[in-house]
């Protein structure tokens, strides 16, 4: 499994973050999004149990990669309690909703996978692997309060108890990390907790805009005092979120102002407490990027289902003015054979029969790379193992007329068994071949070459060079080379780098090589000097 990242489940926030960032590594790896809401709902149960019940707990979230057409995204839970025998009906509606949840405890030590399939596989490369280890790396941090409903119960029963006694409620707020003061009707603070104290870079005497300006953002210092002066005129309570400073940032809180009564229901001082509500504005955040994601998500699939059908409507539409182009072409090549034969050579050239006779020509094969470009598909049915070796030895006996014609070189090493569509890499290196054995004022010699990286792997030969596990497999000649200035542009379509009557071909062999390697997720590039030679390296995934 590549991780993408890990979580210590150690309270509520963690929580949150299991399931945000599992619904987002689903969302980034193309799972629609009911697929993402049942993963990530499933994942915080399992959190949710470990929380409560787990001791060291840890959640890695990452890709399985069983083969390049099957991957997954895998969700492991570590811990050192039994957490399904704490909490068995978690751990069913875990597997209600995902489907794929295993569960092992040996050793004192349990672990929890659920596992839901990519539905792309092809699209989740490593170098889109690394840019969801990237993100999750750079990911700004949430600074969070724990367990504030329970905190903020507990607030509300301590408020209860004012009157009793003021050294048994100093021992008490003392022990809450709530910033708790107390405060009477002449802005006189009264008394404050130690976490108050604390918290503050200066001391705190006076419930007043001057000093409460220290330590509060200055967009919410007249919210928070005109608050105060209603709750004195009133003799009620006021309640609103507004920053406090701590350090050199603000964190969210939620301030209650309310009367400190006494048994008898008169009060002359006001309580006033703080608390940390940063987790609850995460939270808000969370649902409403989620919300937006939803309908962004549907925008997408609504776009992509008019890209497939567009896709659909071109492929009819290329193969079909394919065929009805070429029906008529090839009446009018051979009217035009029938017609010469009975012309002398001076017709001929008098009626420009040559011409119009390697025009023609020239725009049938025109036509049948156009209808070869748009049959470049890639379905998984097709899909096996391929053997280089014998592609290469058929390519080359396809070749053997123009080898033995220009008395070329070919020297091929041993190469590798790949998965991909057998009929497309027959096309890929008769392209390159032949274009080696084209573009050639010399004797052609031509090398093809293999070699497997990794990722610590030297990459000087090729600066462009992935990174990941790659076959490699080089095609070098001796051709007439080309400049690095056209690199950005050599596999477009009907690209030309040569006038037509120097080398033929209509600029479409190496956009169709292109297509070929994006089908099998690889990467195509090349390396060139004009006048010495090229290079075209082929990375096809291991």
């Amino acid at each position: 499994m590549k991780e993408i990242v890990k979580i210590n489940l150690d309270n509520e926030m963690d929580l949150i973050l299991a399931h945000k960032r599992s619904m987002k590594i689903a969302e980034m790896c193309g799972m629609p999004l009911q697929a993402q809401t049942r993963f990530s709902t499933a994942v915080s149960e399992v959190a949710r149990c470990s929380i409560a019940n787990g001791k060291n707990s840890v959640l890695v979230l990452g890709i399985n990669i069983i083969r390049a057409t099957q991957k997954e995204i895998l969700a492991v839970l570590t811990d050192e309690v039994d957490l399904k025998k704490c909490n068995p009906e978690a751990y069913k509606y875990a597997a209600k909703i995902s489907g794929n949840i295993e569960y092992i405890y040996t050793d004192n030590h349990s672990k929890t996978t659920l596992s839901h399939q990519v539905p792309s596989p092809g699209l989740l490369s490593d170098a889109k692997i690394k840019t969801l280890v990237d993100y999750f790396k750079y990911e700004p941090p949430i600074s969070a309060y724990d367990e504030i409903r329970k905190k903020n119960i507990e607030l509300v029963a301590l408020s209860e108890k004012l009157g009793e006694s003021e050294n048994r409620y100093r021992k008490l707020v003392d022990t809450i990390p709530v910033l708790i003061c107390i405060v009477n009707d002449r802005n006189n603070v009264l008394l404050s907790n130690n976490a108050f104290e604390a918290y503050l870079t200066a001391p705190f005497s006076s419930f007043d805009k001057k000093s409460i300006s220290t330590f509060i953002h200055d967009d919410d210092i007249d919210l928070l005092i005109e608050g105060w002066s209603r709750a004195k005129k009133i003799r009620g309570d006021f309640s609103a979120d507004i920053r406090i400073k701590k350090d050199d940032y603000y964190i969210w809180h939620n301030v209650s102002i309310i009367p400190n009564k006494s048994e008898d229901g008169s009060f002359s001082s006001w309580l006033i407490y703080f608390v940390n509500n940063n987790a609850q504005k995460m939270i808000v955040e969370a649902l409403k990027d989620n919300s937006e994601l939803k309908e962004i998500q549907l925008e997408l699939e609504s776009a992509n289902s008019k890209l497939k059908f567009k896709n659909k409507e071109l492929e009819q539409f290329a193969f079909i003015a394919s065929h009805d182009l070429q029906e008529p072409l090839r009446k009018i090549m051979i009217m035009l054979s029938r017609a010469s034969e009975h012309l002398t050579e001076e017709q001929k050239q008098l009626y420009y029969f040559d011409k119009i006779t390697s025009a023609a020509g020239r725009l049938s094969n025109l036509i049948s790379d156009v209808l070869n470009y748009s049959r470049i598909n890639n379905h998984d049915k097709f899909i096996g193992k391929v053997d280089l070796n014998e592609v290469i030895s058929e390519t080359l006996d396809d070749l053997s007329l123009i080898i033995e014609e220009k008395n070329a070189i070919v020297n091929v090493n041993v190469l590798p068994t790949v998965t991909g569509l057998e009929p497309q890499l027959r096309q890929l290196f008769y392209n390159l071949i032949n274009n080696a054995l084209k573009f050639n004022t010399l004797q052609p010699a031509v090398t093809i070459s293999y070699q497997e990286i990794s990722a610590s792997s030297d990459k000087s030969f090729d600066q462009a060079a992935p990174v990941g596990n790659f076959h490699v497999i080089s095609i070098a000649d001796n051709g007439i080379g080309m400049n690095n200035e056209y690199s950005s542009r050599i596999f477009d379509m009907f690209q030309r780098l040569h006038q037509r009557d120097q080398y033929g071909g209509n600029g479409i062999g190496l956009a169709l090589c292109r297509r070929i390697i994006e089908n099998h997720n690889g990467i195509i590039n090349f390396t060139s000097i004009p006048e010495e030679g090229t290079t075209f390296w082929i990375y096809l995934p291991v």
